[in-house]
């Protein structure tokens, strides 16, 4: 019985020292109660627009009386067009349901005979202008499968978690048990163990996306329309941008706890502003705003770009240049804020 009461005892004196000591880890207790609510809140702002719309029209020009009824039918969804050809071509994948150009007499309308979405708009259009029939324009093209919209979002998303946890996670843990200090004893600069850092974590995180983008390919044969070398180098530039984040973080934080927490803090945001698992053209446009601000945001635009349109490295140079930018200062940032012991 004595040795019982003295297990219990010590049972209970370990379980309340390790409760204390998450209590008083401020960072680590402040992460678990907020981020509930911060991730909630975001959900909450991207989706609580209006419902989805039934049909979406492109259409060039301003609309007349007689379109006018057309567009204004519910379900309905315009919006104006920027560039007819990049227009063109979201009705062959079946991403928008119809282009029409009410400037030409008669009206002009171009259509995918494949989308049923597109065949049913194209009944409701000619019920609507009887007087002068509209002209038709048939465009060919089979729709982009979920699966290949998304696998970008999903080699994007590794190479965020490899790069962040691998280094920031990483170099606190070197920290806190000494092997950052053991290093400042040698003659190696601290430019000089960013660079090493960064330069493996890059080789091994380029790798592994490489064998998990022709594993994929493999298996399920996803769409590849652009071209292998303009996507690795988005992937190189991408995984230094993620990387140099990680160096901000790892830079002076000596709590595992608090790291994670922040690592949280980074990637998660990310995953549901980028527009990994869904796209974000209904959200609020302060927010559609805020997520150019994020390095994933520019991995995806030009990932997807190249992959699902073909593009090269010249039509997405502005999600090149923002990543490249994106690198130089949290590289800067970063080399000038750390630190090899947690005193300094």
């Amino acid at each position: 019985m004595n040795r019982l009461t003295a297990s219990l005892q010590r049972f209970a004196a370990t379980t309340r020292a390790r409760t204390l000591e998450f209590l008083r880890d401020r960072s680590a207790l402040s992460w678990n109660l907020l981020f509930p609510i911060v991730l909630v809140g975001g959900f909450a702002m991207i989706f609580s627009g209006e419902p989805e719309p039934l049909f979406r029209v492109a259409v060039m020009g301003a609309p007349t009386s007689a379109t006018a009824a057309f567009l204004e039918t519910p379900g309905v969804a315009t919006e104006p067009v920027q560039a007819q050809d990049t227009a063109i071509q979201r009705v062959a994948r079946q991403r928008i349901d119809m282009l029409l150009d009410v400037e030409t007499q008669p009206v002009r309308y171009w259509i995918n005979p494949n989308a049923q979405s597109g065949a049913l708009l194209e009944h409701l259009l000619r019920a609507t202008l009887t007087a002068e029939p509209p002209q038709r324009v048939a465009v060919a093209g089979d729709p982009i499968r979920y699966v290949d919209w998304v696998l970008p979002g999903i080699l994007a998303m590794n190479v965020m978690f490899s790069s962040l946890w691998g280094v920031g996670y990483g170099i606190v843990r070197y920290r806190k048990n000494g092997y950052l200090k053991r290093l400042n004893a040698t003659p190696l600069t601290a430019l000089e163990f960013i660079c090493a850092q960064l330069a493996s974590r890059l080789g091994l995180v380029v790798l592994m996306t490489s064998i998990m983008f022709a594993g994929c390919q493999w298996l399920i044969g996803f769409r590849m329309a652009g071209s292998a070398l303009d996507l690795l180098v988005v992937a190189v530039l991408g995984s230094v941008a993620m990387i140099a984040l990680g160096l901000i973080i790892a830079a002076r934080v000596t709590s595992e706890e608090l790291a994670s927490g922040m690592l949280n803090i980074f990637s998660w945001p990310m995953l549901v502003l980028s527009g990994v698992f869904y796209s974000i053209d209904e959200a609020p446009q302060w927010l559609q705003g805020l997520a150019q601000w994020l390095p994933l945001t520019h991995i995806l635009d030009a990932a997807r770009a190249i992959m699902l349109d073909g593009a090269g490295l010249w039509e997405v140079r502005g999600a090149l240049l923002a990543l490249a930018a994106m690198s130089i200062a949290l590289l800067v940032l970063g080399a000038s804020l750390f630190k090899w012991t947690p005193q300094g």
